[in-house]
């Protein structure tokens, strides 16, 4: 749940979070958020994660984890939302059963780092030192990579991305079209491929076994990028045992998509 008397805030938290896998209701009522926590407690269903803005007319933040804690003492991982310098109330909120603190606007990747330190969410293996060179300089320009999108609106997005540092890039409707295509190319013709992981007729992981499994110089080698909105699910997980070799989380941000493409072509190279 993310509670926000600010509906717009409210809906932003709601996004960033659904970008991650993960749904959230939300509640502008301080009062209301309380009397929900308690049913779904009662009713054998709680929360597992709250976000709640710190200044609120009603009620604010603290006042409510206050009660919220009277209810789930323990187990409801809550995180504090403010808009202001979080240094002068870090003490008081983190006394009060609060588990961490987070400025606002929220980012995706930031409170997907957040979350899984609540929840002790191991880093997948694949997860590696590819998100620190995001302030690097790349080296991609005319680099060939073959995108395995079924959403439109996500390809045309994508490929603008990529075009910013001159990449260029051919579009597959699904998985079938990805592996009828790479098959069908020269070896090193393509460089990496982009891969959706959940698409119709032939699905991401299914794509990248059926690469894999070809009798082509570069089926092995080429490195498979999955693109996933589920980062907490058993997508990430699939996406490395099918032969993929990393993943990005959707939405798409760029300089992560940079650094991993470049960290994977410098290996190839």
């Amino acid at each position: 749940m993310i509670v926000d008397d600010d509906p717009i805030a409210m809906e932003h938290g709601q996004i960033v979070l659904k970008g991650l896998g993960i749904e959230a209701e939300g509640c502008k009522e301080p009062e209301k958020a309380i009397e929900l926590i308690r049913e779904a407690k009662d009713e054998g269903r709680p929360y597992k994660l709250l976000l709640s803005d710190y200044r609120m007319p009603s009620m604010n933040g603290l006042e409510m984890i206050n009660q919220v804690r009277k209810i789930d003492p323990e187990e409801l991982k809550i995180i504090m939302l403010t808009g202001y310098n979080w240094d002068i109330i870090e003490d008081e909120v983190l006394k009060q059963g609060v588990n961490a603190i987070m400025a606002k606007p929220l980012f995706s990747e930031n409170l997907y780092k957040q979350i899984s330190s609540l929840f002790n969410i191991k880093k997948n293996e694949y997860e590696d030192e590819v998100v620190s060179e995001a302030d690097g300089e790349y080296d991609l320009a005319g680099k060939r990579i073959l995108m395995a999108e079924d959403v439109d609106q996500n390809a045309e997005i994508l490929e603008d991305l990529l075009s910013l540092e001159d990449i260029i890039c051919e579009h597959a409707h699904n998985g079938q079209e990805a592996l009828q295509m790479f098959e069908k190319s020269d070896p090193a013709y393509y460089d990496a491929i982009l891969m959706d992981v959940r698409m119709p007729l032939m699905d991401g992981l299914e794509a990248t076994r059926q690469i894999r499994a070809l009798e082509k110089e570069d089926a092995k080698s080429i490195p498979i990028i999955a693109m996933t909105a589920n980062v907490f699910d058993e997508d990430v997980k699939q996406s490395l045992q099918a032969g993929m070799n990393a993943h990005l989380s959707k939405p798409i941000e760029p300089d992560r998509l940079y650094a991993t493409l470049n960290s994977y072509l410098k290996k190839k190279n």
